[in-house]
């Protein structure tokens, strides 16, 4: 990918790059404490809630979507593979795809009633894309595709390039336990390729290196880093992005 972003493609604003931050599941810390780092330096995040997580705290999501912070799909039950214990009754083994559609949909009516929004976005949970097993896999990237902007994969090696990603499953890295070090890191990589970094986490705080923890510190750092008009960075959602890339390539 050259630094125009492969194929041509130029970001904004004479930006090198985009990087979006996304949060995953509606977790308690990500208002309680993540709002005052995003909020507290303008910066708009992407949250992929779930429908449960919204209702324990509906005031305090109606807030970040209140102040520009998007939010996003992240399915209705949050069904992972029956390998992880905690899914067994929501296995995506046992799920069909006419399931899965009917329960994204279900998903985004449920969000759309408690917060006044509709997601346009959508993050797999666990990263997984699959339902039924054996012969009977089938991919539910296209029921995304068909009712999403963008789908957010997980724990991939590295960020997207603009000119040929799939939006259905576009590439997004862990951001949890990582420090402020890491995380450039990352962002440096983005910006030499000309690349799309999205990032995912869960909870947000004070617990350094801890996983499926965000360190707040680091993520201030980041941000701050990423606004500096020097570093040739567009911070923004993952649908603002998604919908430039979307309207500036032309792989559709």
């Amino acid at each position: 990918m050259d630094k125009e972003g492969g194929g041509g493609f130029r970001w904004p604003e004479g930006k090198r790059a985009a990087v979006s931050l996304s949060f995953d599941d509606a977790r308690h810390s990500q208002v309680d404490c993540g709002m005052a780092v995003l909020n507290g330096l303008g910066v708009r995040a992407t949250f992929y809630v779930s429908v449960g997580g919204v209702e324990l705290r509906r005031e305090a999501w109606r807030a970040a979507a209140a102040a520009g912070h998007e939010i996003g799909n992240h399915t209705l039950r949050h069904p992972c593979s029956g390998n992880f214990p905690f899914a067994r009754d929501k296995a995506l083994e046992g799920y069909t795809l006419e399931r899965m559609e009917a329960e994204l949909i279900e998903a985004n009516d449920a969000i759309e009633e408690l917060l006044g929004v509709r997601p346009t976005t959508f993050a797999y949970p666990c990263g997984q894309t699959f339902v039924g097993r054996g012969e009977g896999v089938r991919s539910y990237v296209p029921l995304v595709a068909r009712h999403f902007q963008v789908g957010r994969a997980a724990f991939n090696e590295t960020h997207n390039n603009p000119a040929y990603c799939d939006l259905a499953q576009a590439f997004s890295r862990d951001g949890d336990a990582r420090t402020f070090e890491q995380l450039r890191a990352m962002v440096d990589q983005a910006v030499e390729a000309g690349g799309w970094l999205i990032l995912f986490g869960h909870e947000i705080g004070p617990d350094a290196g801890v996983r499926q923890v965000t360190h707040d510190e680091a993520l201030g750092r980041l941000c701050e880093h990423c606004l500096d008009e020097g570093s040739g960075v567009w911070l923004d959602t993952v649908a603002a992005v998604g919908a430039y890339v979307n309207g500036n390539r032309q792989v559709r």
